[in-house]
């Protein structure tokens, strides 16, 4: 609804009121009750911490959620941190809860505190992480050192990098700078330019602190990731000056727990981008257009509509909800992320300056952020330059079965490129996508042309990858890789103090605490939890890639339906691959002590936050 002062503002529906969808794309009763039992179950969770919150008053309550958290009343961080005399004054009957209680006020244990006992982010699980977590899709490759900022020195300051090379050259196991550039040896997670324009903004809200960071990682020869520098920036408000720290890895005590708080918000960027640029922007935002024009312009017996429909399914509805409780003003996102009321800001400026349709797929997705080369050699036409690379590697094999299928299928209803041309609904569906869906990119020459069976295949598998396998291994990572807010806080509350602050006493007198009180507090923790562990959900009535109830629709076209049947049979050999990639020792990303499987990319999956399955379509 547009605002009376500004037509091209909305204006917040009442609580009464709800976007409107049609009926067709409503969720169906059993997945509607399945997250009304989420919704009911994530308040009760939050109860008790909200009481402990308002009873105790702490900074450092952050350390009261592993009392939520099931089997783990007894955890070593509680006997490491004193956690008996913090708790006493609390009711017992708050805490010890037993049986069916437990089920009902308890969490689940995420997948990153269930497999091991460390309570703080270990360099390896950080580097792993960024390869097979929460968020595999922003690391890049390094290709020029120091790093080199694309922001207007005019108004952001200097772009000269902090990074030298005395901050890193001592953990590139004897090699040169640039001897590990070309070797492909060192790898970058840079928020700098995506964050820096947005700080002062979001450091003078209340209770969050941000940095513009800039970490680098190293390529062991166990083809491990090492973090081994982080740069932290921040805004000046002086074109001519920059305020840029750096942090190398720890020689003492002190810089032990830098190095931590360095870490900690590097998580919590990530945690957002993730959320705000990867998940929301690149499918739930660009792919709804995409679904409308359909609607729009391909009858419901077109071939491709049919094809399509499947993963189309429950998209709208989701998107709706998302905008009235998640992406709104004061909503769950602003609540439970750093950036706050600028979340759809940086969404936004990620969308007119960095996204492109031509790159969604996950070749070019790789080869543009310098993970992989061409290699007309390997199986998928492209090589890993990090092998053990879970989330690649696992999602090679679902892009190429997709695209086998949607190769067969293109063939047989479009024999040449007049057969394309010449379909006016395909052609309007198209044009509506990029038109009316995307105006602001729509003069943009890099749009892939829809002139050939070739150029088809390749946009239909893209469609088909992000909203299947690419949502999946965003958002059913949500629970299992970031519910430990310990380990990946979604937000922060303080920066790190410089030696010259008075805030630097506090931090050398007790820095465990001043760690802990820049975490979200107890109630913040549990709040966030509840949110994405129903997001993290698989519904009863789930769908997933591989199986279709409509084959009988093609009963005239049996080499559609060889198609379909040879990709089902596909999906569960990729299945049993994944799982035989999970107990090899040589893969250490997903294979090890204390190291995780990487599940999120096996097709199926049971009900429930598992950590695992690959819908159809993006249903959550």
């Amino acid at each position: 609804m547009q605002t009376w002062t500004d037509t091209k503002a909305e204006s917040r529906l009442s609580e009464s009121e709800s976007i409107y969808v049609p009926r067709d794309e409503e969720l169906d009763d059993i997945k509607r009750e399945n997250i009304d039992q989420g919704k009911l179950m994530g308040v009760l969770r939050n109860v008790v911490p909200a009481l402990i919150d308002n009873i105790m008053a702490t900074e450092d309550g952050i350390l009261n959620v592993d009392y939520f958290i099931k089997e783990t009343g007894h955890s070593e961080f509680k006997s490491q941190l004193g956690l008996g005399s913090i708790l006493a004054p609390l009711p017992r009957v708050l805490l010890n809860l037993g049986g069916t209680i437990e089920e009902i006020f308890k969490f689940d244990p995420p997948k990153i505190f269930s497999k091991g006992k460390s309570h703080f982010l270990l360099d390896d699980e950080f580097g792993r992480q960024v390869l097979a977590g929460l968020n595999p899709l922003s690391i890049e490759r390094l290709k020029v050192f120091p790093p080199v900022s694309k922001l207007d020195p005019s108004i952001y300051g200097s772009v000269e990098s902090a990074l030298k090379e005395e901050h890193i050259i001592g953990h590139l196991e004897g090699m040169s700078i640039q001897k590990a550039l070309e070797e492909n040896k060192l790898f970058i997670l840079d928020y700098h330019d995506v964050y820096l324009p947005f700080l002062d903004g979001i450091n003078a809200l209340d209770g969050r602190k941000a940095y513009a960071t800039t970490t680098i990682f190293y390529l062991t020869k166990m083809g491990t990731l090492k973090p081994i520098a982080i740069q932290l920036a921040l805004p000046t408000g002086d074109p001519n000056t920059a305020s840029k720290k750096v942090l190398t890895l720890p020689v003492d005590d002190t810089s032990k727990w830098l190095w931590q708080l360095g870490k900690a918000h590097v998580c919590a960027n990530d945690a957002a981008i993730h959320t705000l640029v990867h998940h929301w922007l690149r499918i739930h935002a660009c792919m709804e257009p995409l679904i409308i024009a359909a609607h729009r312009q391909l009858s419901v017996m077109h071939p491709i509509f049919k094809l399509l429909h499947p993963h189309m399914r429950y998209t709208l509805k989701t998107n709706a909800t998302a905008r009235e409780v998640l992406i709104n003003a004061e909503g769950t996102i602003e609540t439970n992320y750093t950036p706050g009321r600028y979340c759809m800001q940086i969404s936004c400026a990620a969308y007119k300056n960095w996204w492109r349709f031509d790159m969604e797929g996950l070749p070019a997705d790789l080869i543009r952020r310098g993970l992989a080369v061409h290699d007309t050699t390997q199986p998928h036409g492209i090589r890993l330059l990090i092998e053990d690379y879970p989330y690649a590697a696992d999602g090679l094999l679902i892009w190429s079965n997709i695209e086998k299928l949607v190769h067969t299928y293109v063939n047989h209803y479009y024999k040449d490129s007049n057969a394309i041309s010449s379909d006016n609904e395909l052609q309007s569906w198209y044009k509506d996508f990029i038109n009316l869906g995307h105006p602001y990119h729509k003069n943009a020459s890099w749009w892939p042309k829809l002139d050939t069976p070739k150029d088809f295949i390749s946009i239909l598998t893209t469609i088909i990858w992000i909203v299947s396998a690419q949502h999946a291994a965003l958002n059913f990572s949500q629970y299992p890789y970031g519910g430990y807010v310990p380990i990946r806080p979604p937000l922060m509350r303080k920066l790190i103090p410089n030696e010259d602050d008075s805030e630097y006493s506090d931090f050398i007198m007790d820095p465990q605490k001043y760690f802990l009180s820049s975490l979200p507090s107890l109630f913040q923790a549990t709040r966030f939890m509840a949110v994405i562990n129903i997001g993290s959900a698989h519904s009863p009535d789930e769908e997933y890639i591989g199986d279709r109830n409509d084959i009988s629709s093609w009963s005239g076209d049996p080499e559609i339906i060889e198609a379909f049947n040879k990709f089902s049979m596909e999906m569960k050999n990729i299945e049993m691959e994944i799982e035989r990639r999970n107990v090899d020792p040589k893969l250490r990303n997903r294979c090890g002590v204390g190291v995780s499987p990487y599940e999120l990319l096996i097709p199926r999956s049971e009900c429930g936050a598992t950590g695992r399955g690959v819908p159809n379509s993006v249903t959550a």
